[in-house]
């Protein structure tokens, strides 16, 4: 039988044998993947930290986001998630970056139902976002999407493992 192992736990494990760090840009989830990632103990081997962009105005302040996409979407976008990703990776010196963003509820927000979360992720081998729709109350929606983000960081560097054992 296997070990369970809890995604951040893998996270960790993953880094430690890359020797990469991680930095985390949330709103959606509020500080929620940080504290995950925290709770792993020797996290501070590959942590470097997180920020918490919960206003539309500090994701453009803080992590770079474009204003005018911002404009033009809200926050509540897939391009708004990959450069949080590469916003947060660039300011906390990180291998990796990991950004949260979306809609957990009660209300719509910006005309995006409840439930709609974008997930974005920054590292070497690029950037990209992952738009999964949760559903559920509000506090299952943000843990959904923590952990949605630390499965986009597992597959993604699975992936570019395997790619690079094929060359």
């Amino acid at each position: 039988m296997t070990e369970y192992v809890p995604l951040a736990a893998q996270v960790h494990r993953e880094l430690l044998g890359r020797g990469a760090t991680l930095a985390v840009a949330e709103s959606l989830t509020g500080g929620l993947l940080a504290a995950q990632l925290v709770d792993v103990p020797g996290a501070s081997a590959t942590f470097r930290g997180s920020v918490t962009a919960y206003a539309t105005e500090l994701k453009a302040e803080l992590l770079g986001v474009d204003e005018g996409l911002l404009a033009v979407h809200g926050p509540v976008h897939p391009l708004v998630a990959r450069q949080m990703a590469e916003g947060v990776r660039r300011l906390l010196g990180a291998t990796y970056g990991l950004s949260t963003t979306g809609v957990a509820g009660p209300e719509p927000q910006d005309g995006s139902p409840v439930g709609t979360v974008h997930l974005g992720f920054a590292g070497p081998e690029g950037t990209l976002a992952g738009s999964p729709r949760l559903s559920g109350d509000r506090a299952t929606i943000r843990r959904r999407a923590a952990q949605g983000a630390l499965e986009l960081f597992l597959a993604h560097t699975a992936a570019a493992r395997k790619a690079a054992g094929a060359g």
